[in-house]
């Protein structure tokens, strides 16, 4: 993560209207770099990736965050107003092009996905049906439930 994409992260938060719509901002934000960052061929460090990410994290909101909580916030149901705020969408467009916003509902469903894996439990859900109410720009038709 360079200075640039800490940069536009930070931007998007400020378009937030309280303390906490800011905070909500950036988690989804900086979640949607972490796992567009997962989509490559290269070996990924995840030890040193994670502590880059929680020292920005802690530098830029304090203490009590991490990028796992990040991404637990990502599965969950108070993801969904961020995801339907037009300011979120519009700023994060503007800023954070290098993860366009048609990845959007193909990042979630990989968070999903790896949630599940890890914790065993259903996916079902807010985020889910979000997800499943997007067209996928490639095949234009909604994420099937069983693809996660």
């Amino acid at each position: 993560m360079d200075t640039v994409i800490k940069e536009n992260v930070l931007a998007v938060t400020r378009r937030g209207q309280s303390a906490v719509e800011a905070t909500n901002f950036f988690r989804v934000a900086l979640g949607l770099h972490y796992l567009a960052a997962l989509m490559t061929n290269e070996a990924i460090d995840f030890k040193k990736v994670d502590r880059d990410y929680n020292r920005f994290i802690y530098q830029s909101i304090g203490r009590g965050h991490t990028i796992t909580s990040v991404l637990q916030f990502m599965s969950g149901a108070k993801l969904v107003p961020v995801l339907e705020s037009k300011r979120f969408l519009s700023s994060f467009a503007e800023h954070c092009p290098e993860v366009p916003v048609d990845s959007i509902p193909f990042l979630l469903s990989l968070n999903l996905s790896v949630a599940k894996k890890i914790s065993g439990i259903d996916i079902a859900g807010p985020v889910l049906d979000w997800i499943e109410r997007q067209k996928l720009p490639e095949a234009g038709a909604p994420v099937p439930r069983d693809v996660l």
